[in-house]
């Protein structure tokens, strides 16, 4: 389906960033300000709360295989995009909170040492599989910021550790090139990265 723009995939926007970016708690303000403004809009993540989605959660905590981990983030993913398709065929503005791009980054760091080239082997494996966004926002930060940002959480995941989210960092970088990336400096005050997410949008829809 990753086919280029159509009719019924102009307000799908997706929210990236490695943990501590800001991206959800940002692209939930977002929402609530489209909401608000009068505009049909539906938050949604990944992974999604699915049986599927649980279980990506679930080798998460786990530290799975990453072959394993990679398969069902995708298989994840394709279900999630027939729901998206729906909400986007009934009018209705999406935004994803995580998306492909965030398997394509932290996958590849995990598998590195299995494979030459994990970014392309990845991107290979959703090819034509799902929803191509109109939109999306990158959140750029500094790994050490980051993870400052996150050292209360009470169990931090191996996701989140300082050399890791480095390598993370860098595959995000490499695969955000393009007309439909938007890079924003994370450090910038939220309400600024909200209303600048928030313009970008609307300014989009208008065009339309």
């Amino acid at each position: 389906m990753e086919t280029g723009e159509t009719e019924t995939m102009k307000r799908f926007v997706t929210f990236e960033g490695i943990d501590g970016s800001g991206k959800s708690t940002i692209s939930k303000l977002v929402a609530k300000k489209l909401q608000a403004a009068g505009y049909d809009t539906l938050w949604t993540y990944e992974p999604t709360d699915s049986t599927v989605g649980k279980y990506v959660q679930q080798c998460i905590k786990t530290q799975s295989d990453p072959f394993i981990t990679s398969f069902t983030f995708i298989a994840d993913r394709i279900l999630h995009c027939k729901q998206i398709q729906q909400w986007l065929d009934d009018g209705k503005i999406v935004l994803c909170d995580r998306y492909a791009e965030s398997t394509y980054a932290y996958q590849a760091a995990q598998l590195e040492s299995e494979l030459k080239n994990p970014l392309e082997w990845l991107q290979e494996l959703s090819k034509d599989r799902i929803l191509l966004p109109d939109r999306t926002f990158l959140f750029v930060i500094d790994p050490k910021t980051s993870l400052a940002r996150i050292q209360h959480r009470t169990e931090l995941i191996p996701f989140e550790k300082l050399a890791f989210l480095e390598k993370v960092h860098e595959n995000y970088l490499k695969v955000s090139k393009g007309n439909r990336f938007l890079h924003l400096d994370a450090a910038q005050p939220v309400d600024a990265l909200v209303q600048c997410c928030y313009d970008d949008i609307v300014q989009e829809i208008k065009k339309k």
